[in-house]
């Protein structure tokens, strides 16, 4: 993975035009541009991001890492020392990935843990399983009381991962737990999954810039 220096987050054109899109999102610039860097700087480390939430932020945790596995909005053609030892056809086709797993795919632990032991603590048992310190937990809850996403990210500051919260305006219980919370203006579930959606794409626009330049 090649990465440019970091540039600063609040300069980036991508979250000037977030914000000029959605200015109701000024109020989560600062908590963007620090999530930003956490995440930048955990990948430029070789760690990984693991992802969780319930229902639609179950959804969106699977969405954003189908965003930063390929290419997203650039092809991210593989680096030629490892094209060349790839046969023609796969080396073509290949695309730079940030590794990032999304928790909520792990249908037979999740269900065996749930029958076994407790399914509040299923993401707890995969962050822990998973997880290594410098790597990146993001919590997604619009409500920010989930239990089981609330355990994962306890679990990931003993493991020490550094976590990401994106909840509504009141942030629940995350807003104490997570290093950094981007707590967007909506109460309202659907409203609050409205304004993560483009919150991850940027962010994802930000890093692919900055690994895939």
């Amino acid at each position: 993975m090649d990465s440019s220096s970091l540039l600063p987050p609040m300069n980036s054109p991508h979250l000037a035009k977030l914000i000029k899109r959605l200015p109701e999102l000024a109020v989560c610039e600062a908590s963007i541009a620090e999530a930003y860097t956490a995440l930048h700087d955990c990948f430029k480390s070789g760690g990984k991001i693991l992802l969780c939430g319930n229902g639609g932020s179950a959804a969106d945790a699977d969405h954003w890492a189908g965003e930063l596995l390929k290419g997203f909005c650039k092809m991210r053609p593989l680096p030629a020392k490892e094209r060349k030892k790839l046969p023609p056809y796969v080396a073509r086709r290949l695309q730079g990935a940030l590794p990032a797993i999304p928790l909520t795919n792990f249908t037979a632990l999740g269900s065996a843990f749930l029958n076994d032991v407790d399914g509040d603590l299923v993401y707890a048992q995969l962050t822990s399983a998973l997880g290594r310190r410098g790597d990146v937990l993001v919590a997604l809850s619009t409500s920010g009381n989930a239990a089981n996403v609330c355990h994962a990210v306890r679990t990931a500051h003993a493991r020490g991962l550094r976590t990401v919260a994106l909840t509504g305006a009141g942030g629940g219980r995350l807003r104490g737990l997570a290093d950094i919370c981007i707590r967007v203006p909506a109460r309202e579930t659907y409203r609050a999954q409205e304004y993560h959606l483009p919150i991850y794409h940027c962010l994802s626009l930000m890093l692919e810039d900055a690994f895939f330049s």
